[in-house]
């Protein structure tokens, strides 16, 4: 280490002159120094010295020590892992026997008599050690940590890269982990040497997507993040990878890339089998309410057909039986009484048989429809309903004009149970391309908790015919209070056909 000031330099001295000693204490002192010298002149004198925890700063050698020759002062050195600089001292007659080789060994060679230049070479060999060990111990430092980040980086699920790009030219991989191989079926040199090889294990269709990706985050400096899919070399199997990285700009206009890919496949294929999996249900779904619309129109055509004629039966029965009871008034008052709730029979059964499946509907339009459902919710409930509904220019499937006309129905049904509402105000209308429905109400209003309960089926129910429509279903609370359920639906959407029902019954 290069010497600081005000501390004792530390010196050993191989010779088997026990003079040479008294020679280099005088000439220190001369200097005004007073170093820590110590004299050996034999191999196990010399492994002693060299026992931690002595620390020398430098060893002054003289050749003409018979116990301990050059090779051998070396191989203690070594046997002892001490790095010392080494310094030679001569006396007459002794320099013409060191040969050129020895000298430069060495590095520096004084005669005893004439040890004026000997400090400044001290100091020095000191700070050139110094230097050296520095030195090594930024390498040493630096081969760890690239140790380290290498076993990091191959024990990442990807390929971490450092990509770069000059101001206009091809990107290149400047470094590419060992994870390369398992994403791409690419080894790390393939890629370093070769971008282009990089983008055949693109899928083709994938391409142009990532050299415009890597252009815009070149462009505004924002993070590159890619997902496309690959092929790797050997592989038949597809990949999906996600390319996740931060641009760093140079002096010399070139851009680096610091980042990583992973493997992004089983996500991708578990959110195409969720998708997958929501796209069945909203077909098996929409195939019940089909199922369920089937169903309601027939019980309504048997209530209107078979219960509806029976019910005219009774009460034209009814009527002659309470005419031909004139003269016995507590009998006619019973036959009358009979005959008023077979009239309130055949108004429920008509009411149910509208609310299963409405004539009106089909003979009217939904705009018919909606408003005499307004106002049989206001008699069935005594809660005021208005409805606004324009006929103009709404001329609707009948799959679509039933799945609104259910939309209304569900709605009033939520408002009736939970609402607590005085006014409910329906409005169905067109808006350029869109028909909108709107049912509003001023009751207590809904939590974003109650929208999110699992047996809000009525909800889940408007907004799943609101899917089905290609429709946009938004529920919130008004801003005056109450509910506000608002349709927003496409004209030109195609009319949903379930996959079950295009390829035959369940049963």
């Amino acid at each position: 280490m290069p010497r600081v000031k005000d501390t004792t330099l530390c010196l050993l001295l191989v010779s088997a002159v026990e003079n040479d000693l008294v020679r280099l204490r005088d000439h220190f002192a001369a200097l005004g120094e007073t170093p820590e010298l110590l004299r050996v002149n034999s191999a196990a004198a010399l492994r002693a010295a060299l026992q931690p925890p002595a620390r020398w700063d430098v060893l002054l050698y003289a050749p003409a020590t018979p116990d301990l020759s050059l090779p051998m002062l070396r191989g203690q050195l070594a046997e002892s892992a001490t790095a010392l600089p080494l310094l030679f001292l001569f006396r007459d007659g002794e320099e013409p026997g060191v040969d050129r080789t020895t000298k430069a060994d060495a590095g520096d060679c004084f005669h005893l008599d004439h040890l004026e230049s000997l400090l400044p070479a001290i100091d020095r060999v000191l700070r050139e050690t110094g230097h050296d060990a520095d030195h090594r111990l930024i390498l040493e430092k630096l081969r760890g940590s690239e140790s380290r980040f290498r076993a990091l980086a191959g024990n990442l699920p990807g390929m971490v890269f450092q990509l770069a790009r000059e101001a206009d030219g091809m990107p290149g991989f400047l470094y590419v982990s060992e994870g390369g191989h398992k994403l791409l079926g690419l080894k790390p040199h393939e890629l370093l040497s070769d971008f282009p090889r990089f983008i055949d294990a693109i899928e083709p269709l994938e391409r142009q997507g990532l050299l415009v990706a890597i252009e815009e985050s070149a462009r505004s400096m924002t993070t590159l993040n890619w997902e496309g899919r690959t092929r790797p070399r050997g592989q038949y199997r597809q990949k999906w990878i996600n390319l996740r990285s931060t641009p760093e700009p140079r002096e010399d206009g070139s851009i680096h890339w610091h980042g990583i890919a992973t493997d992004i496949t089983r996500s991708k294929e578990a959110e195409a089998a969720l998708r997958r999996s929501g796209e069945q249900l909203a077909e098996l779904s929409s195939y019940l309410e089909d199922a369920k619309e089937d169903e309601r129109e027939r019980i309504a055509r048997d209530i209107h057909d078979e219960l509806g004629s029976l019910l005219v039966a009774l009460k034209i029965e009814a009527s002659l039986l309470s005419g031909k009871l004139k003269e016995t008034p507590p009998l006619r008052k019973k036959a009358q009484g009979i005959e008023s709730l077979i009239d309130q029979a055949m108004g429920t059964a008509s009411r149910v048989a509208r609310e299963l499946r409405p004539g009106i509907l089909k003979e009217f339009g939904l705009s018919a429809a909606i408003e005499c459902q307004a106002e049989d919710f206001t008699q069935r409930t005594g809660i005021t309903c208005r409805a606004q509904c324009d006929d103009e220019d709404l001329d609707l499937d009948e799959p679509v004009s039933l799945a609104l006309f259910r939309i209304v129905q569900e709605a009033l049904t939520n408002i009736a149970k939970h609402a607590h509402a005085s006014l409910v105000a329906v409005r169905l209308c067109r808006e350029g391309r869109h028909v909108i429905l709107e049912v509003r109400d001023n009751g207590r209003g809904i939590a974003e908790d109650d929208m999110g309960k699992p047996k809000s089926f009525g909800l889940r129910g408007i907004r799943e015919r609101a899917r089905s429509l290609h429709g946009e279903c938004c529920i919130t609370a008004g801003e005056q209070g109450g509910t506000h359920v608002l349709l927003r639906l496409p004209l030109d959407a195609p009319v949903p056909v379930p996959e079950i029902e295009r390829q035959g019954s369940l049963f």
